[in-house]
């Protein structure tokens, strides 16, 4: 849009420049050419003149001078010691036609667009006035009524009326030069405007590309945390459950079957959420429940694997939550179950479901061997990659997990996430 603008403002000042130029150097030539028409008109009439070959003379002059300083070289416009000379030598060839003849007077006025084009502020004002004059005694009769005294009155009166028609003729020309000058810097300063504006888009181009590089990025990061996690609770969940009924089958006097069957219960389910989780799909326990009625039941299947005692208790009215938000506490549950089994030696696990105004939270606590949070640990110790999956898992909802334990004092977690429920206005 700033570029058209611009386009727009210097083509309106290059037309409005074209419209003065040709006033400039044609209209002088056709007012000579006019004023030896009328002359030669009132020769007819009696009006006095000076020897054609003198009227000639100057006419020739006048012409080559014009010629010379504006048609030829109108550069020297922005001269302001040749505009001068300019200057100086057209007033005297005005004053040399208007003796030669008063009806050069037709002639004479030109020289006001000359005084707009050759001489600026204070030396209009001056260059006005000699224009004016000669105007003003062409009007009066010339040079030939300079010897009647009864004259003299009409000739003042006519230099009062042009050096007045010369001033207003010079402040209307001075208000335009300033609207014009005006108009010359607005254009400078949105030019410079429009190329610090092309300078930016160019740098926001280079921002924007960089941008969508670290967005890809991000997403890569993002979707491989998501896999891993996913990896982790479905994958390696099911396997270590897997494992532990197989080896719990290879027991003397176990009931193989009973084992054995769940091993293959495990690996069914583990496959099915495994295909789900590469799709990005909820898991198939939150398409068939409630999020309440999906924990219970992951709860009760983990509980019959394990033979740990479990105990779900729901607070608050009970509303479906946003997909992610469900996916999350349902994969924290079973993730938080699941270091249970392998590392609490618990008899007894309690999560508590609490719907609130304005966040939803999970607790699992259980009455196992618990652990130093505060000691430093490997993704194979306790509480390791487990509890790193989790608190990534929330943090991509803008959820926390908060951990609580000591040796032998069992352990308590804390998912906290936003209540943003599902169809609820933005």
């Amino acid at each position: 849009m700033v570029p058209l603008v611009l386009r727009g403002l210097t083509v309106t000042v290059m037309a409005a420049g074209r419209k003065s130029d040709r006033l400039i150097t044609v209209v002088p030539y056709i007012a000579l050419v006019c004023s030896i028409g009328l002359i030669a008109l009132g020769d007819l009439a009696g009006v006095p003149h000076q020897p054609w070959p003198v009227i000639g003379g100057a006419l020739a002059v006048t012409a080559a001078w014009l010629f010379w300083w504006v048609t030829m070289h109108p550069e020297w416009e922005q001269h302001r010691g040749k505009m001068a000379v300019f200057f100086g030598g057209l007033i005297v060839l005005i004053f040399v036609l208007v003796w030669s003849s008063p009806l050069f007077g037709f002639f004479a006025w030109t020289g006001y667009l000359f005084t707009a084009y050759a001489l600026r502020s204070r030396w209009m004002v001056a260059g006005g006035v000699l224009v004016a004059i000669p105007t003003g005694l062409s009007q009066a009769g010339g040079f030939y009524v300079l010897d009647e005294k009864s004259a003299w009155p009409v000739i003042a009166v006519l230099l009062v009326i042009n050096i007045g028609v010369s001033g207003l003729m010079i402040k209307v020309t001075a208000k335009a030069d300033e609207r014009a000058a005006r108009q010359v810097q607005v254009i400078d300063e949105l030019a410079e405007a429009n190329a610090r504006l092309a300078e930016a888009l160019k740098e926001n181009e280079g921002l924007h590309a960089q941008l969508m590089v670290q967005a890809r990025e991000a997403g890569k990061l993002d979707e491989r945390q998501r896999m891993a996690g996913e990896i982790h609770d479905v994958l390696a969940q099911g396997l270590t459950g897997i494992v532990t009924q197989l080896e719990a089958a290879g027991s003397p006097g176990a009931d193989r079957d009973r084992h054995l069957e769940a091993a293959k219960k495990l690996a069914r389910d583990s496959l099915t959420e495994a295909r789900r989780s590469v799709h990005a799909l909820r898991p198939r326990t939150l398409d068939a429940a409630a999020l309440p009625d999906a924990i219970g039941e992951v709860m009760t299947s983990w509980s019959r694997l394990s033979g740990v005692g479990a105990e779900l208790v729901t607070t608050g009215p009970a509303r479906p939550l946003l997909p992610e938000i469900e996916t999350t506490l349902l994969r924290t549950a079973q993730e938080a179950l699941a270091n249970v089994a392998r590392h609490a030696s618990a008899e007894r696990v309690t999560l508590t479901l609490s719907y609130m105004e304005d966040v939803v939270t999970l607790d699992v606590h259980d009455d196992g061997a618990g652990f130093d949070p505060a000691a430093p640990r490997t993704s194979g110790e306790k509480g390791g990659y487990g509890l790193v999956a989790m608190k990534e898992r929330l943090r991509r909802i803008a959820g926390t997990l908060e951990v609580e334990s000591e040796p032998g004092g069992g352990t308590a977690l804390s998912a906290c996430v936003p209540a943003l429920f599902a169809g609820a206005a933005a």
